[in-house]
């Protein structure tokens, strides 16, 4: 008789399942991702720190595990929930299979539970804790309603300066690195961009003693707000005049520097199927999103920021355009899944070519 495993809602209900990947116990927020592909991006994206990651899409593995496409080098994710993982993936790129490289990295795994079900109550009710658990009975449901993630964003990336070189070397921009995604940086130094990597805890200090032609903040996990430090080392970052782009997390901090404030979304926006107007010209991108907060629009301040996109489905805040410093900053993951706002990397480089351009005249 196969192994039973199951999965307990803060609210009680139970799912049964079985283990694959890692063995154990574990509690975390769960929260539910659409993409149909991508997987090995999934695991590897920082933004999933502290959280049980459900699939909707029922098949998961059948290519394999292919460390070219890794979104960092390890896997921050609390647990992955799937309805059928691939035994045998088929893929001339597949150096892996999804089992053993969640064993590989302590990460516990439950399959044949109704992901369709799991996922209709989290759409319903809202983002919920919950706990993978070989006995249901012995959970203590208030135990895990307590649960929540702590200061995720100093957790997540390294805290090593370092530099990654492009081949022209045309910009020197610091990166704040929040638990970045690596496309994100494949996509600047593709641009001429040598990324000074600065960690979480740096101050004002190590990021102007690097002269960045512009900055970028990225994204990463977690409530923003519990991030104090950065938002007012940000707050005066924007008074220097160096041209700053913010992505995900980096966009939300952005926003409370300037005054602006955010709210908890129902059940987060996970999935590389997510539609962002853009308000200037009504034109419609799909792009890649992980995050459960955004900006509240009707908190911008018009006198010193527009708002630039908004999502199509739910009308939330998807990206602002600064107008009394040279920043701007989206909400989704450009360059990461769908390709269809890559032309914002283009728009930071105008910007640090318009600034450079400036500051010889000024000269």
């Amino acid at each position: 008789m196969s192994e039973k495993l199951y999965l307990v809602l803060e609210n009680g209900k139970v799912f049964e399942g079985k283990p694959f990947g890692a063995r154990g116990e574990i509690t975390g927020e769960i929260v539910f991702t659409t993409v149909m592909t991508g997987y090995p991006e999934t695991l590897t994206d920082q933004s999933f720190h502290g959280q049980i990651v459900v699939h909707t899409f029922p098949l998961i593995g059948n290519y394999g595990i292919i460390p070219s496409d890794f979104e960092s080098g390890s896997v921050k994710a609390s647990a992955y929930i799937v309805k059928h993982w691939c035994r045998e993936p088929s893929n001339f790129r597949s150096e892996d299979d999804l089992d053993t490289f969640l064993r590989n990295n302590n990460v516990i795994g439950l399959y044949d539970i109704d992901t369709r079900a799991l996922t209709k109550i989290l759409r319903e009710k809202g983002v919920m804790n919950g706990r993978i658990t070989r006995d249901p009975s012995s959970v203590d449901l208030t135990e895990i309603r307590s649960y929540t993630v702590t200061e995720p964003v100093r957790s997540v990336p390294s805290n090593r300066v370092h530099i990654v070189k492009s081949e022209e070397g045309r910009y020197k921009v610091a990166f704040l690195d929040l638990g970045s995604k690596e496309s994100i940086k494949r996509e600047l130094v593709k641009r001429g961009c040598d990324l000074h990597i600065l960690p979480t805890l740096c101050g004002i200090e190590d990021v102007l003693s690097i002269c960045p032609d512009g900055i970028v903040l990225s994204n990463g996990p977690g409530d923003p707000m519990d991030n104090p430090e950065i938002i007012a080392m940000l707050s005066q970052l924007r008074k220097s005049g160096i041209p700053i782009f913010g992505i995900g997390l980096g966009h939300q901090l952005l926003a409370l520097a300037a005054g602006f404030e955010r709210s908890k979304l129902k059940h987060g926006h996970r999935g590389a199927n997510q539609p962002a107007k853009e308000l200037n010209t009504g034109r419609v991108f799909i792009t890649g999103q992980n995050h459960s907060y955004a900006v509240i629009p009707e908190s911008i301040d018009p006198n010193i920021a527009k708002e630039s996109f908004k999502n199509v489905n739910d009308g939330t805040c998807e990206g602002i355009d600064y107008t009394d410093c040279p920043a701007f900053s989206v909400q989704f993951h450009p360059g990461s899944g769908p390709r269809d706002t890559v032309f914002l990397f283009d728009k930071f480089i105008e910007m640090l070519n318009s600034h450079n351009r400036h500051a010889v005249d000024a000269s």
